[in-house]
C-alpha cells in the first residue's frame, strides 16, 4: 500500500508541476499530460508498477465528469433543438471523417471489418479533450460552441449505434444478436433523454440540498450511477453523464459546476495520463507514416466540418476556425474502438499501434491548433477586408472572454 501511495502521490505532484509550467507559458497542459503518460507507461522512462489500476478507474471518472460539466452548460430543450438542426452537419462529419480510415484500411488489404473499425477510429472527436480545450480557452460562451457541442452529441449518439454493430462484426455474431444489441442501446438513450426532458425538475428536486457536502455526494453519485448503467446497456458512459448534466439547470447547475470543477480537473488530468500509459513508444515508429497521413486528413476534414457547422450558425471567420480546431482532437472513443478489435483477437497486428499513433498526434496537435485559431482568424479577417469583428464572433458574454483569453489549466 505504501508503494501505491508513493506512486500516486508522485504522479499527482508531477501533474501539478506540469500544470504550473503550462500556466507559466500560457499553453494547454493536455499535450504535456499525454507525454507524461508516455514516460510512465510500458516502454517509457519510469514505468508504473502498482498504481495503474487506480489510474484506469480515475481516467474513466475524468471523462465522465468532463462530459457531465459540459452538459450543465445547456438545457434539454436546447439539446433537442440543436440535434434537430444538426443532422446535415452530423452526417457530413460522419462521411468526411470516417472515409479516410475506411479507404486506408481497404488499400492496406485489411478487409471490410477492419475498414469499419478504422473508419470509427478516424471519425469520432475526443469529447473529453474538446471539453477541456473549450474550458481552458474560455470558449464555452462563444456563438460557435453550440454548433461544436451538437456535433459532439451527434457523434456520441452515433457511437451508441456503432459500438454494438462493430462488436457484433468482430465477434462474427449473426444479424439477430446484432439487432438486439442495437435495440438495447437505442432504448437506453431514449429513456435517459425522456427523463431529462420531461422529468428534469424531479431530478433537480431529488438532488437539491442546502448543504454543499450533500449536494456534491448526490450529484457525483448520480452521475457515476447513470454513466455506469448506460455503459452496461451498450451505451457510452460519456453519453449518460452528458445527459445527467442536461437534466440539471438554473442555480442548481451553477452550484454543481462550482463543486465538481476541482474533481473534474483532477480526474481529467489522470485521464490524459492514462491514455499515454497505454501507448508503447517502441511500437510507434513503424506506423508513423500512415498515422501522420491520416492525422493530416483528420485535421482537414474536422476543420471543414467545424467551418460548415459554424457558418450555418451565422458565425464569422474566427468562430469557424475555432469550431474546426476544437473538433480536431481524438482520444477516448478512438482507443476504445481499437481496443475492442484487439480484445476480439481478429484485429490486424498494426491496428493498435496505428490507432495509438494517430490519436496521440491529434490529441497533441488539437489543443495546439486551437491556440492558433484566434490569430489566424484575425489575419484572414484583415486579409478579406473585414475590419473590427462584429457581434457574430462570440456571444455577448463570450466576446469579452475571447479577447482576454482566460489562462489554461
Amino acid at each position: 500500500m505504501a508503494v501505491k501511495l508513493i506512486e500516486l502521490g508522485a504522479i499527482v505532484l508531477v501533474l501539478g508541476l506540469i500544470g504550473a509550467l503550462a500556466v507559466r507559458f500560457s499553453v494547454s497542459a493536455i499535450p504535456l499530460y499525454l507525454l507524461a503518460g508516455l514516460a510512465f507507461g510500458t516502454g517509457g522512462i519510469l514505468p508504473l508498477t502498482t498504481s495503474e489500476e487506480f489510474i484506469e478507474l480515475g481516467a474513466e471518472v475524468g471523462v465522465i465528469l468532463l462530459l457531465f460539466t459540459l452538459g450543465l452548460e445547456y438545457t434539454a430543450d436546447e439539446l433537442v433543438g440543436t440535434l434537430r438542426t444538426s443532422a446535415p452537419v452530423g452526417l457530413l462529419d460522419l462521411v468526411l471523417n470516417a472515409a479516410p480510415g475506411v479507404i486506408i484500411a481497404l488499400l492496406l488489404g485489411w478487409g471490410p471489418v477492419m475498414a469499419v473499425v478504422l473508419g470509427g477510429v478516424t471519425y469520432v472527436t475526443s469529447s473529453g479533450i474538446t471539453a477541456k480545450v473549450l474550458g481552458d480557452l474560455g470558449w464555452l460562451g462563444n456563438r460557435e460552441t453550440p454548433a461544436v457541442l451538437s456535433i459532439l452529441v451527434f457523434e456520441d449518439l452515433t457511437m451508441a449505434v456503432y459500438l454494438p454493430i462493430v462488436t457484433a462484426l468482430l465477434a462474427g455474431a449473426g444479424l439477430v444478436k446484432g439487432a438486439v444489441s442495437l435495440a438495447v442501446a437505442a432504448i437506453t438513450i431514449t429513456v435517459i433523454l425522456y427523463v431529462a426532458l420531461r422529468h428534469g425538475h424531479k431530478v433537480e428536486r431529488f438532488i437539491a440540498s442546502p448543504s454543499d457536502e450533500v449536494l456534491l455526494l448526490k450529484v457525483f453519485g448520480l452521475t457515476l450511477l447513470v454513466a455506469g448503467l448506460a455503459q452496461a446497456l451498450q451505451v457510452s458512459a460519456a453519453v449518460g453523464a452528458f445527459l445527467v448534466g442536461i437534466a440539471l439547470s438554473g442555480p442548481l447547475a451553477h452550484q454543481a459546476r462550482q463543486l465538481l470543477t476541482p474533481l473534474r480537473d483532477l480526474f481529467a488530468a489522470v485521464f490524459f495520463v492514462f491514455f499515454g500509459l497505454h501507448t508503447d513508444p517502441t511500437q510507434l515508429p513503424p506506423v508513423l507514416g500512415a498515422a501522420a497521413l491520416l492525422a493530416v486528413l483528420g485535421v482537414l476534414t474536422k476543420a471543414a466540418t467545424g467551418w460548415f457547422a459554424a457558418k450555418r450558425a451565422g458565425v464569422s471567420i474566427k468562430g469557424r476556425l475555432r469550431a474546426g480546431a476544437a473538433l480536431v482532437p481524438r482520444g477516448e472513443f478512438n482507443i476504445v474502438i481499437a481496443g475492442l478489435a484487439a480484445t476480439a483477437g481478429s484485429a490486424h497486428p498494426q491496428l493498435g499501434p496505428l490507432a495509438a499513433a494517430y490519436v496521440l498526434i491529434l490529441a497533441v496537435a488539437g489543443p495546439l491548433l486551437a491556440r492558433t485559431a484566434e490569430p489566424l482568424g484575425r489575419w484572414l479577417t484583415k486579409r478579406a477586408g473585414g475590419g473590427t469583428p462584429g457581434p457574430s464572433d462570440g456571444s455577448a458574454t463570450g466576446a469579452v472572454r475571447e479577447e482576454s483569453q482566460s489562462a489554461p489549466v
